[in-house]
């Protein structure tokens, strides 16, 4: 079974955004803005990248969608930190309706085998444990059968952390929310062209069968004040705890995340 997942890395598509902007020239301003890039590279570098590094299963893909529109300087820089990452493979698309640009883009990567195709979806600032694509193979296996007779069906890890990573270290809160990206996968049958993110994340269940898998920390979802989904009014706000020594030990093992390393990199900033 071919694994795929898919990273939108600062892309300005049309749509896929809880908050709009009044023009794609501004929407571009807002993502390429220095004071955000320099923290999204910060996020991605510390969060996102470590555990897929450290994945006990590496045969996935790992697909970063970028705009054509990124400055070259931070293309040139996204590409140093993923030379040693050898499962990334880099697209940039101009900006066009989010869904088809990223369905494009996974459909690009997708092998023609017979077996289903895994996907997930994370963003820059996501992660998910180092065990996950193992994991997600193997809960394949286990629903095979309900797969057969079903277009598609998520599989859903949902336990695992909300994190703020900054000069102190970690802070996160656990969480247990179902659908929650990144470690939410969808399991498409090989004649099915549609793609992970055909579908909101949330609302999966409304649209094809679903197995959730708990008891095992698998996520991690970023927590920042470029969240696209905190930019809204009346967002509740989420109550982070700093990691003990214990903690930062549980998040090396599960993640491969140092938060020695995450300290160093945001007192720099």
């Amino acid at each position: 079974m071919q694994v795929i997942g898919i990273c939108r890395f600062s892309y300005p598509g049309i749509g896929g955004f809880q908050v709009e902007h009044p023009t794609l020239r501004d929407r571009m301003e807002y993502l390429y803005a220095p004071d955000r890039m320099e923290e999204r590279f910060a996020t991605f570098e510390t969060l996102t990248l470590p555990p897929l590094r450290a994945q006990t299963d590496g045969d996935f893909t790992l697909l970063v969608v970028i705009g054509d529109s990124l400055p070259k300087p931070y293309r040139d820089r996204l590409r140093d930190v993923l030379a040693d990452v050898p499962q990334a493979v880099i697209q940039a698309h101009p900006p066009k309706r989010h869904r088809a640009v990223m369905q494009e883009a996974i459909n690009r990567v997708r092998s023609d085998g017979d077996g289903p195709c895994l996907q997930f979806r994370m963003d820059d600032d996501d992660a998910v444990a180092r065990v996950y694509v193992q994991r997600l193979r193997e809960v394949a296996g286990d629903v095979a059968g309900l797969a057969r007779r079903h277009r598609h069906i998520a599989i859903d890890f949902n336990q695992g952390y909300i994190a703020r990573p900054g000069p102190r270290g970690l802070e996160v809160a656990a969480t247990n929310a179902p659908y929650t990206t990144a470690a939410l996968a969808i399991m498409l049958r090989p004649d099915v062209p549609l793609s992970v993110m055909n579908f909101a994340h949330m609302k999966v269940a409304q649209n094809m069968p679903t197995v959730t898998v708990t008891g095992e920390d698998m996520l991690i979802r970023g927590h920042n004040d470029f969240n696209d989904s905190r930019q809204k009014t009346g967002v509740k706000p989420v109550r982070l705890s700093l990691l003990d020594a214990g903690g930062e030990a549980h998040f090396k093992a599960t993640y491969n995340i140092d938060a020695n390393h995450v300290r160093a990199v945001f007192s720099r900033r």
